[in-house]
């Protein structure tokens, strides 16, 4: 196993085991053998194991298989606030409380704020003293870093990231988000700032393995390299130095295996030309199923009124890639899930975003259809729900 460092040097596998989707016996965690397969992957060097208040039993199981194998002071584990759920600094007290317990531990080694989607929510923890509590926490030990997992665009980010000395971020990002969500623009500032950044959904959630294109198959295969689809995008990831942690969500032995043999294997810096010409061909493959042509440059942005264009697009896209829930789901939390509404509705048809577009598409016309395909009634609703929520005033 290789290592990469975070802020203050520490050695962190760059392979770390994503504990949302373990194994699974009928409707409940497959203890005995999620067991092995972190085991598997202690004993092949990886020391970072990523968890959530929100991930069902999950805390709770790591929590009883760490002690039961004595392992945890040998790991480092990461869970995370929900930011989304806290109104009052009591909350806090009481959601951090209850992860200590569920992970029988006296220490959360790299605590998140999850979540972020605008900088409004960090504004919002502001105001009932998070940076207090966590400078609390910090000096009794109880964290020792703290960082924010992000899921909204690439400003937004940039703005989150300096609103706060962060010990470290989490980041959507992979060969087919290169330039939505944080993107590589995000990436790169957070390294230049000298921050970690840890990746998640390096591979869609599986998507790029099970859902790619014949097109896209062959195109790998004839690279003569060898590598699976999976071990692709991880080498991708891995190529780039700015790249600390990529954590995937394992929950079989030769899953295990085979990424701690990739993250053994792959060093910063080692791709030729070759290799990238074969991820551009995989990607032209993977877009030539999109609805539009969006390159995500942003070219069109800033909207006067706030639309997030390349965001709606990569949305609508995401329904002809993957699926219709995945594809609204993302519109909702990356779209829907601004202090300032992003939607195309907003659009007054002013043009100005069509004059700037390389690709000269269309753009007022797009954006009314794929509001309507990425928000029927329900997801209105739902929505509209959400943000009142989500969006409430801390007490």
């Amino acid at each position: 196993m290789q290592y990469r460092n975070d802020k203050t040097g520490k050695p962190l596998s760059m392979l770390g085991f994503g504990c949302m989707r373990f194994p699974q016996k009928g409707r409940s965690i497959d203890m005995e053998e999620t067991e092995r397969e972190i085991l598997q992957a202690f004993h092949a060097g990886v020391n970072y194991y990523d968890t959530a208040y929100v991930y069902p039993g999950s805390e709770a199981a790591l929590g009883e298989i760490l002690e039961r194998t004595g392992i945890r002071d040998r790991i480092n584990i990461a869970t995370k606030l929900p930011q989304y759920l806290v109104g009052s600094r009591a909350a806090v007290d009481k959601y951090f409380n209850e992860e200590l317990s569920r992970l029988r531990t006296d220490h959360i080694d790299y605590y998140l704020m999850h979540m972020i989607t605008d900088l409004f929510q960090w504004e919002r923890l502001l105001k009932i003293g998070i940076t207090d509590w966590i400078a609390e926490k910090k000096a009794s030990g109880q964290i020792r870093n703290i960082g924010f997992s992000f899921h909204g665009n690439t400003d937004m980010f940039l703005k989150v990231l300096n609103a706060y000395d962060w010990d470290f971020c989490q980041i959507q990002y992979n060969y087919l988000d290169e330039v939505s969500q944080a993107g590589a623009e995000g990436l790169k500032a957070a390294a230049k700032k000298g921050i970690p950044v840890i990746i998640m959904e390096p591979l869609r959630g599986g998507k790029l393995v099970n859902m790619l294109p014949d097109g896209a198959r062959k195109v790998m295969a004839a690279s003569g390299k060898g590598w699976s689809a999976a071990e692709w995008g991880l080498r991708w990831l891995y190529n780039q130095p700015e790249v600390t942690v990529v954590l995937s969500g394992m929950n079989s032995a030769e899953m295990v295996a085979e990424n701690c043999r990739i993250a053994d294997e792959t060093k910063a810096g080692d791709w030729t030309a070759a290799e990238f010409s074969v991820i551009e061909r995989v990607v032209k493959e993977i877009r030539a199923k999109e609805k539009v042509g969006c390159t995500g440059c942003r070219y069109c942005m800033p909207c006067p009124k706030g639309v997030d264009i390349p965001g709606a697009f990569r949305c609508w896209n995401e329904m002809y890639i993957e699926s219709k829930a995945k594809a609204r789901y993302a519109y909702a939390q990356t779209v829907g899930m601004t202090k300032e509404a992003a939607f195309p509705s907003q659009c007054v048809g002013c043009g100005k975003c069509e004059a700037h577009c390389p690709q000269s598409l269309p753009i007022r016309k797009l954006l009314k259809e794929a509001d309507k395909a990425l928000r029927p009634l329900p997801y209105k609703v739902g929505i509209n729900v959400a943000r009142k929520f989500m969006f409430r005033k801390a007490k």
